[in-house]
Order: C-alpha cells, then structure tokens, then sequence
C-alpha cells in the first residue's frame, strides 16, 4: 500500500458537520406528525406494581397515549448474546412485561404526547402505588453470599501450576486488595431513539454502536422479520460501551410508535435516566497476591475479583483477564465471583475488565518494587513475557521494550529521586510513577461495498458506525490510499443496516475489522479498470500488466514511464461504464482459537458481487495460519503528579503514553484516542465514582454536577508516542485498535504517582484528598 495518505494526521472528514451542527444524531431526526415519549421510573427498589393511576396524565391535553405493562406489546423471546445477534442488557426485565420492579429507577411507563414539554408534565402526574419488598442494596469487601458466575457471561478459572504452594514457599511476598467504584459512561449524547412505522415495516433511529445486532434484537423481540426493520445511525455521540447494549428505550420507541401509530421520539435524560437505566462500570473488589524471588522473578500471582451485577442480567466485569497474559509465571490462581443486587444493571465500559484489573495488578507490582527494593520498570522486565504464558503461543507482535524505554527517556524516569515522599518542587510534593498497558487485538467479519464511477469519485459502504473515533476518516485514508485517488474523491457510508454488515464497534476491532476489507474492495476496482484499460488497443497502457502500472491522483500510468498514462475517468468513459462495482467480505477472527477461514477455490466467488481478482487479496488474507499466534496490543504510561501538603489536592502535570498498536493509520485520531483513554485514567484515579443509598438502592449521584469527571483546568502536558511497526499477522494493513487501550493501566500509574508523591498508599479509588490527609 502507498504511504501517501497512511499514518497522515488527516482531518476528520465529518469534522465540518460536526461542528457547524448539521450532523444528525438518533434524538434530532425530524420525523412526520412525530409524537415525544417520556419514560416513567419506579421510586422503590424491589417489589411489584399493585396499582398505576394513569387518569390525571391522559386527561392532559396533548397527551396521546400511556403505556404501561397493562396495554403495551407483548414482546418474544429471543437469543442474545451472540455478536450477530447484538445483546440486549436487561434479558430477564423485557420493559414493560409485568408488574415487577428489580431496581430504583426502571422504567414502568410511557408518556406519549404532541410535544416534549406535555409528556414531562403528563409523565409526573401519574399515581404508582407499590406492594414494597426488602432489596438487596449495599456492596463491601464483606459482600455476603458471592458465587461463581455461571451464565453467558461467566469466566472460567484460570490456573497454571499450584499459586498457593507457591506463594507460601516464594521469598518475598504481597497481599493487598484493592477497590474501584461504579463508573459511569456519560456519553455527549445520551441514549435516544426514534421509530416510525409504515405498515408493518419500522425504521428506528437508534443511538448504538452495533446497527445489525440492534436490528436483530428489536426484530426477535417483536416477533417480525429482520429484512422488515431498518436502524440507521450515521452518527453517535460517544457510547463507551454502554451503546454497545441495547437497552430499553430502543424497543420502548417502536413499542409506543405501534401504540399511538405515529412515529415516537424517546431521549434518556441526564438527570436521573443515564445514571440508572443506561449501564454502567461494576464495583469490583480484588486481592491481589504476588510472590517472587529475591531477584523479583515471579514465582505465583493470585487474583481474585468480587464484582456486582444486577437481579436482571449477569454482566461479569472480568478483571482478572488481563493477570493470565501479562507477565511470566509458572504458577497462576484467577478467581472471579459475583454478587447480585437491586442495582441498575452494569455493562461493557471503555476496557472491562481490562481497565480495573490493570489498576490493582499494575499498583501491586509497584507495592512488591519497594518492598523488593527493585525499579518498578526493572520489576516488569524481570518478568517481562516474550510468549502467551497462559498457553504458550507466540505474540501477533509485541515491542513493550521499546515502549517502556521511549517512556522512560521522555519522562525522565531514571533521574528521579527513588525515595517516596521527599521530592519538592516549588510548594508542591512530586511524584513519579509507571504501569504497563495491554488489551486485546480484535478482528472480526466485515462486508464492504464498493462503487467506482466515472467521473472519478468512488463511495465505500458498510453497516458499521463511527462512534466518535474518526471511522468515517480513515476508512477514507485506506479506501482513497489503494484506489490511489484524493481522499476528496471518496465518500464512506455507515451506520445503516441496508449497508453491507459491518462489525459492532466494541472491543477496539472496528478498523481492524474494516480496513482489510475495504483494502481488498478498493484494489479489486483498481484492477479491473487496469483490466480494461491493458485490453483496449486505444489505451496506452494497452498489452501491459498489474504489475507494469501505479496509479496517483486518480491517473494509472506506466511505473518505468510516468508520461504514458490516462485517468479512471477517460478509461470508464471510452468502455461506456458509467460504474465498476465490487463487494468484499473479510472473515479473519482474532479471537479464541483464530483459526484459518476455509480455503475457497480460485474461482469460487465470496458473494454475488466479487470476482476471482478480488478473491485473492481476501485468500491471501484468511489463508494465513493465525492459530498458534496471541493478539494483543502493549503499551507503557509514565506519570508526573503534584501533590500540595496542606490540601493533599492532586494535580496531574504530565503523562507519556508509548502505544504499540501496530500500525498507525492516522496519527491525529489514534492520539486522541490515547489522550481519551488517560483523561478516563484521571477521572478513574482522582474523582469519579458513583455512590448509592445502602438502605434505599436509590442512586444519589444523579447528575454530572454531583458525579464528578475531568476538565479542562485538569489536563496535564500530554505526550502521546507510537511505535508505529505493522502487525501484518493480524491484518494486511498490520493496525490493531486504539480506542481501549488508552484507558488500561493509566489508572494505576497515577496511583503509583500519588504513593510516590505522598509515601502514603491509598488502594480504594476514587484518592480524594480526604484519603491522604
């Protein structure tokens, strides 16, 4: 692939809509005759509806409709879980359904009405009167009765060798625990939709991260074909992973829609609704156990993790994921139990599991470096794994080395004085401190079509979405980069299921996933206008080869001689082809096992659409023997904090991220997706934490004026590096994903910051001043 436009800080090719207001999100699309609903939440915490007075609210003037679990529609059952099939976040709460109540804050009814304004109003008028049941609302390190989960998303034990014997024969040794809070998402955009029915056929405007799982969701739970619902979201306003559920607003809106038949509008308000029926991260609480030898060799690492879920789903917040991959050891102990609870139910959150696991590993290494007297770096490279030690397998690629070493130079991490609490720069305390960053190289199956016209331009087409993460842009890079065109010429279409299916965009997979796809689109049109254009004796590049010709700017010409050339335009023109069309799947799987895809034969077509030219750049790729190979992205953050002695307020002055991503395809959105991750980091370590009442489970931290995030006045000088290398294992345009990693490690590092600053340990998130007084 040309290096022309890769890597390039390329601008956001959805930038000037973005910011003159004119890109259109799920809660601003203008429908027909649309009518507005407004969710109404139980004030109790578990029991059941005994009766729902809905007179005064349907009597209101504007008021259209009020639907509750007495006139809704009866929903079907379905199978969720699969990324096919998207995943709905509440599987035993279908909204709605019955008269039960499993949390503070669910929804129980709709208001529909001709203006948003009626539907507030019209919604706080109805009279809910409850047969009141004892909930199970408080969460601690002596959570009673926590087992193992056993349901889709359980998590095996991870063992190697025997960790206890181990730990109690190894020379030096550590047991600490440590703790995270709820977090939550709190995307731009809250959670909104829009649906409109035109006889049995719904269009939803949804606010997802995963179009085609929602399309399968919304038409299981509605008992209707798939091919009669559409979702379109061409842009979403950040998700974080709490768009990559589904959750009930996105079936409530058809639901009411079908009620009122009219077209309904339902957006989750920031006050109340976002924080308690629209995901969030688990608490977790985890003992970590670390024993080496003198030298700091690892001889046992035991991990065990508490975390909570709801009564309604089991959502599992892995922690302890990340332990069995991250350092060399011949002994292992992973354990993850869970609790239930009458809480909102938590989901995916930027790294799950990743993110908080890597907090309390990465702080308990830096614990066994003092006790050790050991660098934390040298700590890490003692124990530094060159192969999976969880099976042996050898690394897509790794150069966690050199990210730890570019770091270090560029914090100035070996001048610094070791001793914890006894550096001082002006009033401040200052401190130093470091952790690794890793999260899995995801890749999955991508569909892409491809339309090359005449006049030049070319349109790439995918049912995947941009979530805030700059898709749209660098799907155009790789697509105008293999056509050889301007990226002005080319336009990238997603976020609609009447696109070829695309991947759900979690797990840090969506360019990964995409990219070889449209490559392989893009370089089978260029070939076959190179095709038409060697066979015409008018060309002149007539007789030649593939191999003879490159093409720039739109214009194929003879490598060895510049001069002899013409444009697509000319040769579509004079072959009266007014488009070449082309569409490509991608089957690679990076995930468990990452087994070869089934060889095709040469002329065997991967769909309708492709032709033998275009098979063999999707051969060449699914061919390729990834089964002994792990996928994994590595990273290193470094960290300088300031610390006043009388306030004990922190202030984070510098972070350096060094990222091994593989390669980077466009230098300004992949920084701003570390620097996105960090700044979590700050919120993770410093002030975010979400708190419930432990006698009523109602949430207290409602709103984003009690739950407190990072701003401006709190960012720090960011140096943000990459390694830059291709993983070509992984892909034929070797990047693995960006959007997570920022955020796994980072937490930890400031914590090590703030010890190193202080001489004081503080091992329960959020460290506000009040822990270090």
């Amino acid at each position: 692939m040309a290096d022309n436009l890769i890597g390039k800080p390329v601008d956001r090719k959805d930038g000037p809509l973005k910011v003159t207001g004119t890109a259109t999100y799920a809660g601003e699309f203008k429908l027909k005759n649309m009518a507005y609903g407004v969710t109404v939440q139980s004030t109790v915490t578990k029991g059941s509806i005994k009766n729902i007075d809905t007179s005064a609210a349907e009597a209101l003037k504007g008021v259209v409709g009020v639907m509750t679990y007495k006139n809704a529609i009866k929903l079907q059952p379905f199978v969720s879980g699969k990324a096919s099939t998207g995943k709905f976040a509440e599987k035993e709460l279908l909204p709605l359904q019955s008269e039960n109540i499993f949390y503070n804050g669910q929804h129980i009814a709709v208001v529909i009405a001709d203006t948003f304004e009626i539907a507030v109003h019209a919604a706080s008028l109805i009279k809910v009167f409850y047969d009141v049941e004892n909930a199970i609302s408080k969460f601690n390190k002596t959570a009673a009765l926590p087992y193992t989960p056993g349901g889709a998303g359980a998590v095996a034990p991870k063992q190697r060798g025997d960790a206890t014997t181990a730990m109690n024969e190894a020379a030096i040794t550590i047991e600490e625990t440590y703790s995270t809070p709820v977090y939550h998402h709190n995307p731009i955009e809250p959670h909104a939709t829009a649906a409109e029915w035109v006889g049995d056929e719904l269009t939803v405007h949804d606010a997802t991260q995963n179009v085609f799982g929602a399309q399968a969701l919304i038409s299981s739970m509605l008992g209707i074909s798939k091919d009669k619902v559409r979702i379109i979201a061409p842009f979403i306003g950040g998700g974080f992973g709490s768009k990559g559920f589904m959750w009930a607003n996105s079936i409530l809106a058809p639901m009411a829609a079908k009620l009122v038949n009219r077209p309904v509008r339902i957006i989750l308000d920031r006050t109340g609704q976002m924080f308690t029926c629209a995901g969030r991260r688990s608490v977790t609480i985890q003992k970590i156990g670390l024993g080496t030898d003198k030298a700091g060799k690892f001889d046992a690492i035991k991990h065990e993790t508490i975390c909570e879920t709801s009564f309604v789903d089991e959502f599992v917040e892995n922690s302890g994921g990340t332990t069995k991959i991250l350092y060399a050891t011949p002994n292992l102990d992973i354990v993850q139990k869970l609790v239930k609870l009458n809480w909102g139910t938590p989901c995916p959150t930027r790294a799950p599991g990743e993110a908080t696991g890597t907090y309390a590993l990465e702080v308990a290494l830096d614990e066994l470096s003092y006790k050790l007297n050991i660098d934390p770096l040298q700590l890490r490279l003692t124990n530094y794994a060159e192969k999976n030690p969880q099976d042996g397998n050898q690394w897509s690629g790794k150069n966690l080395k050199e990210c730890y070493a570019k770091g270090a130079a560029s914090i100035g991490w070996s001048t610094r004085n070791k001793m914890p609490g006894v550096t001082i720069e002006g009033d401040n305390l200052v401190g130093y401190g470091m952790a690794t960053a890793t999260y899995p190289a995801n890749r999955s199956k991508a569909t892409v079509g491809m339309k090359l016209y005449q006049n030049g331009k070319a349109t790439a087409a995918c049912g995947t979405q941009d979530i805030g993460t700059g898709t749209y842009t660098v799907m155009a890079q790789i697509m105008a980069d293999s056509l050889g065109l301007p990226i002005d010429k080319v336009e990238i279409k997603l976020g609609d299921t009447i696109y070829p299916q695309g991947p759900g965009s979690g797990g840090s997979q969506t360019m990964a996933t995409t990219g070889p796809a449209v490559r392989a689109a893009a370089l089978t049109l260029k070939n076959k206008v190179i095709l038409l254009a060697v066979a015409d004796k008018k060309s002149p590049l007539f007789g030649k080869t593939i191999e003879d010709i490159s093409v720039e700017n739109g214009r194929l010409f003879l490598s060895a001689n510049a001069d002899k050339g013409e444009t697509y335009t000319q040769i579509l023109t004079r072959s009266k082809q007014a488009m070449l069309e082309t569409e490509i799947t991608t089957e690679v799987s990076t995930r468990a096992g990452a087994k070869p895809a089934e060889k095709k034969p040469e002329d065997k077509k991967v769909n309708s659409k492709n032709e033998s030219i275009g098979n063999q750049y999707v051969k060449n790729d699914e061919e390729q023997d990834r089964k002994n190979m792990s996928f994994h992205s590595f990273g290193a953050h470094f960290v300088k904090v300031l610390v006043d002695p009388i306030t004990c307020m922190v202030k984070v002055d510098k972070i350096v991220c060094v990222m091994d991503v593989g390669k980077i395809l466009n230098s300004k959105t992949a920084a701003s997706q570390i620097i996105g991750g960090a700044v979590w980091g700050i919120g993770m370590a410093l002030m975010e934490g979400s708190e419930y009442d432990p006698n009523t489970g109602r949430i207290v931290t409602r709103d984003l004026s009690e739950y407190l995030v990072p701003v401006h006045a709190d960012m720090p000088d960011f140096d943000i590096q990459f390694i830059d290398k291709p993983d070509l294992n992984i892909s034929p345009i070797g990047a693995k994903g960006a959007g997570e990693i920022g955020i796994t490690g980072i937490t930890a590092a400031i914590a090590n910051a703030v010890y190193h600053a202080t001489g004081k340990r503080v091992r329960d998130l959020p460290i506000t001043p009040d822990k270090l007084l």
